[in-house]
């Protein structure tokens, strides 16, 4: 996907962000603080707002600025909405709080892909019998993906390495599926 110059600024470093809650980046904290939706899409034209605050949101989290993210994702009542504020609370770490999220997430749109990309991440990752499901599903599992997390952030599983690949992938996926839906086509 082709971001707009302020979106690029903010992705200019290749993050993968922890499991957990990370150490924000405050080199760009001015740079995010001053954001607005119409100057972060620039030159386009926003069509959505819910879509374009949920990029936002996206963009907070990806330089481990949980509160702010969690504040523009619980004012969203969405399915892009409840990812973000899933995927913080799974970050803080709150797993049952996640799993709340993503059970009003539902099924969602990136939930093939992501899945397709997790499994081929986990073939190439050290056996672990943790793991083992994301080879085999035939769709994602946001819940047994949350309980891997907790499991690796508990000393359960060694897979810290593939989680933070297939977490990184989910954010992708999620900002770009974001993106595409906040701007006119």
């Amino acid at each position: 996907m082709i971001y707009t110059p302020g979106i690029q600024n903010l992705l200019t470093d290749n993050r993968l962000a922890p499991l957990g809650p990370g150490t924000p980046n405050q080199r760009l904290s001015s740079l995010l603080k001053a954001l607005t939706l119409d100057n972060l899409f620039a030159p386009q034209a926003i069509r959505n707002r819910d879509m374009a605050t949920a990029c936002l949101a996206g963009l907070w989290l990806y330089h481990d600025f949980l509160d702010e993210a969690h504040t523009l994702a619980q004012a969203l009542e969405t399915a892009e909405g409840s990812y973000w504020h899933g995927l913080v609370h799974r970050r803080e770490p709150d797993f049952e709080n996640a799993k709340y999220w993503f059970h009003r997430v539902g099924e969602h749109a990136i939930f093939a892909a992501l899945g397709d990309a997790a499994g081929q991440l986990a073939q190439s990752a050290p056996a672990d019998p943790a793991t083992a499901f994301l080879a085999k599903q035939s769709s994602w599992d946001p819940f047994a993906f949350i309980d891997l997390c907790e499991a690796v952030q508990r000393g359960r599983s060694q897979s810290e390495l593939l989680c933070r690949h297939i977490q990184q992938r989910e954010w992708q996926l999620l900002f770009d599926y974001c993106c595409r839906g906040a701007v006119k086509p």
